[in-house]
């Protein structure tokens, strides 16, 4: 598929989660067959009030292409100027938050709140769209609550204003993450649209892929908490999707291995001191369905440096 002028090559994509798809995170996944990754959302007001740690979250790597970065904010204005700011990073695409549910970015009207005002939704697209010489995309979801469902609306008013793809969440600002996604509502946006459009929720194996990809028509499914502790998420869905053959099961010892790779190159770009802070919710991810995995979770939340880990790594061994 094409997001604009960018081939996509590949069937699934790492979602914009806040802190966790940071830099180290991507470049994993995109290792492991992530087709596209977008980076962790990033307050526009941030970034045009030279905020440092707006800054920081704009930053990509070549190791990590195709790759977007993800605005929030409603000012249409304010959305430009922090997109035109966004390119200095070259960015791939430049995607739009209108679907997160945090209190504290739908509170103030921007991220899902967006959902609530379609018309506004289109006039941050184009503001955006001017401001940029790259793609521009929108992510959202099914509507703010279960008497506005609108993601067709939103989605055909963002796709006249030039959005160049959609993705779809398939919840309401109210249900957060809870129950299942509702897949139909991302057939009925793709239904409704011409470009593509790329489904995300409750995709946690390749067998979820290959039914959302079936069920819905979408062009891309995309990856959030499924690939936590899971970065091999997008090989077996490559493996399955591309081959119609399901990947070899990931040893115990390849778990480790990965793991280590992932929390060193996280303190080199982080410092030792933050990425082994951050280390202790990966660590306990990857710890998940392991012998003795509550008690190597426990211990994971202890961590104070990486030798620590490589230690707690050693007694697994053992």
């Amino acid at each position: 598929m094409r997001i604009g002028n960018v081939e996509i090559k590949g069937y699934a994509a790492l979602a914009p989660m806040a802190g966790v798809a940071d830099m180290a995170f991507r470049e994993l996944c995109t290792d492991f067959g992530a087709a596209y990754v977008v980076g962790e959302m990033v307050s526009s007001k941030g970034i045009t009030y030279s905020s440092e740690k707006s800054w920081e979250l704009l930053e990509l790597s070549e190791k990590e292409r195709p790759a977007a970065v993800q605005i929030f904010g409603y000012e249409p204005d304010v959305m430009a100027k922090a997109a035109d700011f966004a390119m200095r990073y070259s960015p791939d695409i430049i995607d739009i938050n209108m679907g997160c549910p945090a209190p504290k970015i739908a509170g103030n009207g921007s991220g899902a709140a967006l959902m609530k005002n379609p018309q506004l939704c289109g006039d941050i697209v184009q503001a955006v769209i001017h401001a940029v010489p790259v793609p521009v995309t929108v992510k959202i979801r099914k509507g703010w609550d279960k008497n506005s469902v609108n993601a067709v609306e939103v989605a055909k008013i963002c796709e006249q204003a030039g959005a160049a793809a959609i993705t779809v969440h398939g919840r309401t600002r109210e249900q957060q993450y809870m129950p299942s996604a509702d897949w139909e509502i991302i057939r009925l946006v793709k239904q409704a649209v011409s470009i593509p459009v790329i489904g995300n929720g409750d995709i946690t194996c390749a067998e979820d892929a290959a039914k959302m990809f079936e069920q819905t028509n979408c062009d891309l499914v995309m990856v959030g908490r499924g690939a936590l502790g899971n970065p091999w998420i997008f090989r077996e869905i490559n493996s399955l999707i591309g081959s119609d053959r399901p990947s070899l099961p990931v040893s115990e010892a390849e778990r480790i291995t990965v793991m280590l790779r992932h929390i060193r190159t996280l303190c080199e770009y982080k410092g030792e001191s933050v990425g082994i802070r951050e280390a202790r919710k990966h660590s306990a991810w990857y710890f998940k369905g392991m012998k003795n995995a509550a008690s190597l979770r426990k211990k994971a939340g202890m961590l104070e440096s990486f030798d620590d880990l490589i230690d707690l790594c050693k007694m697994i061994s053992n």
